[in-house]
């Protein structure tokens, strides 16, 4: 299966959710394939850092879902968000791990993944996250986001999808500082909170 159709069917279900996303083809993808989405997606720019930050969102606003698009690569720059996930138990993160076993954006060098030896849904399991599930098909990909987004505890699907990327995609114009800038108020509108003040000038 493919990242673009799997992420064309997560958008599907997807409303009043916020979403971080990690760096590479993804960020176009999703652009394209969630449009709908595009102000309340963070598309973060740093390895090991996207599961962390839907963390800290889903602990600041527990009433909200949260939804992870990470990756094989960067979820093994920092494995022990599981073990934290596992013990804080928050019980509004969806965390979805594209794995297509390698890194794509610097020209597909292998991750730990590729041989078939490294498991992530296992390793999620045996930090204490009881729902960690792999998808191999659309379907299965499909059904486990429709169970991920109701779950009250942390939800963790490894998608196990090609290297295919969708080339004639709609790209994403704004730069990392703009992305900060767009989510931020349009989580200030949804919440009706304010988190970054006026400039203040002396």
């Amino acid at each position: 299966m493919t990242r673009y159709e799997c992420m064309q069917k997560l958008a599907a279900r997807l409303e009043q959710e916020l979403v971080i996303l990690s760096l590479g083809a993804s960020v176009d993808e999703w652009y394209d394939a969630a449009p709908h989405m595009r102000e309340a997606s963070l598309f973060q720019q740093q390895l090991g850092c996207v599961t962390p930050q839907a963390f800290g969102l889903a602990v600041g606003l527990p009433h909200r879902r949260i939804v992870s698009l990470d990756t094989d690569g960067g979820l093994m720059f920092n494995l022990g968000i599981l073990a934290t996930l596992a013990n804080e138990w928050p019980q509004n993160l969806f965390v979805v791990v594209w794995d297509n076993e390698c890194y794509q954006s610097i020209g597909g060098p292998p991750t730990h993944t590729h041989l078939g030896r490294v498991d992530l849904a296992a390793i999620a399991r045996g930090c204490g996250i009881v729902e960690a599930h792999t998808a191999t098909t659309a379907e299965e990909f499909d059904a486990h986001c429709a169970r991920g987004l109701l779950a009250e505890q942390p939800y963790i699907l490894v998608a196990k999808v090609d290297r295919t990327t969708k080339r004639d995609v709609k790209r994403k114009h704004s730069d990392g500082r703009e992305d900060k800038y767009i989510f931020v108020r349009h989580v200030e509108a949804s919440e009706g909170i304010v988190i970054m003040g006026p400039s203040e000038h002396n």
